[in-house]
């Protein structure tokens, strides 16, 4: 049950999503959550559970290169789940942008649902589980290839099949980067949501905002809730329900 101050702050953004045809969506793992994919950092999170190295370490950079098999491991059981399917959230968004609304979805999310539900304009800061390539002669496999292979996915010429995802101790993309700053410097509305915008260089883009509506949707407060011209603390999906 939605508490009646966040009934209101629904009705306002309402208003404000039905006024504007340039809206930007900036979105982190509290949208995939609702769709049964864990994040990091909650209490339920990846952060949270017990392995032999920590998380944030089996997903970086160096870990791939030395424990390459541990990588995989962790990595299909834990950071792939092709059973997941979009929630409210992504359908909304894919809606919104079909109705000439939403510009563009840039999220930190590798789990490929808001293509799923059917947004096109998607820039995805940390790549996608559903790309994956040869790192020897650069052919591409689908997510499939990964996850039937036994232990660590080989290319047919022998080259290790690598996640087109970022991993700890890699940069982000830069094409994808300045778009994604220039969609929310030239933004009316950014809605940000499911993040806690604590992972730079992602966190800073929010800075090129010079629109009229800053929100935010996310459970807990972020450092950038203090400049939000409307906070909404509830669960993402609840919130595009209402839209």
């Amino acid at each position: 049950m939605l508490r009646e101050e966040s009934q209101e702050k629904i009705e306002q953004l309402k208003k404000i999503v039905a006024e504007s045809d340039n809206i930007v969506f900036f979105g982190g793992a509290g949208v995939s959550t609702e769709s049964g994919i864990p994040d990091f950092r909650s209490v339920d999170g990846l952060y949270n559970q017990k392995y032999k190295y920590p998380p944030e370490v089996m997903v970086s950079h160096s870990f791939y290169r030395s424990h390459t098999d541990e990588f995989f491991e962790f990595y299909k059981n834990k950071m792939i789940a092709l059973e997941a399917k979009p929630n409210k959230a992504h359908k909304k968004l894919a809606q919104l942008e079909q109705e000439g609304k939403v510009k563009a979805v840039i999220t930190q999310n590798i789990d490929g649902l808001h293509q799923a539900a059917g947004s096109k304009e998607v820039l995805e800061l940390h790549g996608s589980v559903h790309r994956n390539y040869c790192e020897k002669c650069h052919k591409f496999y689908p997510v499939e290839y990964v996850v039937k292979a036994k232990g660590v996915p080989i290319c047919e010429c022998g080259g290790t099949v690598k996640p087109d995802v970022v991993l700890y101790e890699e940069g982000l993309d830069n094409d994808t980067m300045q778009r994604a700053v220039d969609y929310i410097r030239k933004a009316d509305v950014l809605i940000i949501g499911g993040t806690s915008l604590a992972v730079y260089p992602a966190a800073g883009f929010v800075d090129y905002f010079r629109g009229r509506y800053l929100v935010v949707i996310n459970m807990a407060e972020t450092s950038k809730s203090v400049h939000a011209d409307l906070l909404i603390q509830e669960r993402i999906g609840e919130v595009f329900e209402r839209l």
